[in-house]
């Protein structure tokens, strides 16, 4: 019975914060900087916390970056497989000269020699020759650099795509978060102000009595001294409010003079639970987290680039060929085409050492790599194993808080009934009113605050990757 009462008590508070922060939606914020190339729409526009990760997902400045990463490894991939396929080039030359051994060579390449050429052929004067040309090359075998850098390629896009499921599964988390923060300081400032208005009218009429002789001069530097710490509770929950929001409009990717409001959502009616062992949790982090997919991605990316640069020691094959004409004039003729074609074999016997230090950079690259994919999970496990606590904590918090609630009302109710019979001080009975929105607060905040351990602990497993 007692349980059903507390979840009553619970499911009320949240209820009353669903009206008051309904009203809070229902006031506009004045956009002080006004911007009339902004939509109409936008300027009433309202977000539960399901249309705010909708709407921060199509404008979150980082994740469309990370979406460019992936069309940009995309790209690259395509520059890696260009190395299997022909390459062909159209080029045109000009060049006149005086030298006998390459008139000859264009006498002959133009096919013009007969038995004249010969008569001049030290002194042959100047001639020129025209060569239009295409070219075409492919290569044949580059010691398996092609192939290990394709692959390369292929786990760069993976990798890419494990970047955007990173950035989307945090986003959704800090979203989640600040929203809940949003909601919870907007019940502090109505506890405050409550407080604010009850100790207020209370020092007055206590003030009154003062003047009449009727109460000491204590009780009302006591309601002073309450009233100054409600005033300043609802200053830095004003403050929290407005903090809440810009962190919200940063990751909805919202210009800061942009006006929104933010409305209750259905999801704060959950109540937040932890169904699984925090070694099964882990398991499951550790198997669908993009972070460990992207730092093993890493490891296989750098092992391909070590031995791309080894086969640099290995022998280089490509084929050729060249079809074109030699004339004296522009133009073209079938009659005086000319066709090359061939195959290259060359490979370095030294190259200053280049070709092996290339190799030791991959080599140590790839041990970073490693050592930064050990470092992933080890941050892994300290995230989920946090997580797990705070959300175990919170838990526990929404028990306990439960419990002062009732506590905090029952004594609120007989502190005023020893007022009525002028048994306590006002002083006593403002304590107890104050002490009992107190633990309305604390009640509302442990229920935000399990919620986004909740929110936390998904992220950490990777839920919303």
């Amino acid at each position: 019975m007692l349980k059903k009462m507390k979840k009553s008590a619970v499911l009320t508070l949240v209820s009353t914060l669903l009206l008051a922060n309904a009203s809070v939606s229902a006031v506009p914020i004045v956009n002080k900087v006004p911007d009339k190339a902004l939509p109409e729409q936008l300027n009433s526009q309202s977000f539960t916390l399901d249309q705010a990760i909708d709407y921060a997902i199509a404008n979150n400045p980082d994740l469309q970056i990370a979406i460019d990463r992936v069309d940009q490894a995309d790209a690259q991939l395509g520059i890696a497989l260009s190395a299997f396929y022909p390459q062909i080039s159209a080029r045109v030359g000009y060049e006149t000269s005086n030298n006998p051994a390459q008139v000859f060579a264009m006498i002959v390449s133009q096919r013009d020699f007969n038995s004249g050429s010969m008569a001049n052929i030290n002194n042959p004067g100047y001639r020129q020759n025209f060569r239009p040309e295409v070219i075409g090359k492919l290569s044949l075998f580059r010691g398996g650099q092609d192939y290990q850098n394709s692959k390369a390629a292929e786990l760069g896009l993976d990798a890419a795509e494990y970047e955007r499921s990173t950035v989307h599964n945090a986003l959704i988390q800090a979203i989640t978060a600040t929203y809940y923060a949003y909601l919870a300081s907007v019940e502090a400032q109505k506890v405050a102000q409550d407080s604010i208005t009850a100790i207020t009218s209370e020092l007055h009429q206590t003030e009154l009595k003062y003047k009449a002789g009727t109460v000491l001069k204590s009780d009302v530097l006591s309601l002073e001294v309450k009233l100054a710490e409600a005033q300043d509770a609802q200053i830095r929950t004003a403050n929290g409010i407005e903090l809440s929001k810009t962190n919200l409009a940063n990751l909805l990717g919202l210009p800061s003079h942009q006006p929104f409001n933010i409305a209750p959502s259905a999801s704060i009616l959950a109540s937040p639970k932890l169904t699984s062992s925090f070694n099964e949790l882990l398991e499951l982090a550790l198997s669908q987290r993009p972070e460990i997919k992207a730092a093993a991605n890493q490891v296989e990316i750098s092992l391909r680039k070590l031995k791309s640069e080894q086969g640099a020691y290995l022998p280089k094959a490509d084929a050729y060929v060249s079809y074109g004409q030699n004339s004296q004039s522009p133009g073209f003729s079938t009659s005086k085409d000319n066709v090359t074609a061939g195959i290259t074999v060359e490979m370095d016997m030294f190259s200053g050492f280049n070709t092996q230090q290339r190799v030791r950079a991959a080599e140590q690259k790839l041990a970073e790599v490693r050592e930064t994919e050990r470092k992933t999970r080890l941050a892994i496990e300290q995230e989920v194993k946090t997580a797990y606590l705070k959300l175990e904590e919170g838990l526990a918090r929404l028990h306990v808080t439960d419990v002062s609630v009732s506590a905090a009302d029952e004594a609120l109710r007989l502190v005023n009934e020893e007022r009525h019979a002028e048994i306590v001080t006002v002083t006593r009975y403002i304590e107890a009113e104050v002490a009992r929105n107190k633990a309305q607060s604390n009640t509302i905040a442990a229920h935000y605050d399990a919620l986004s351990a909740e929110a936390a602990l998904k992220k950490a497993i990777g839920d919303w990757k």
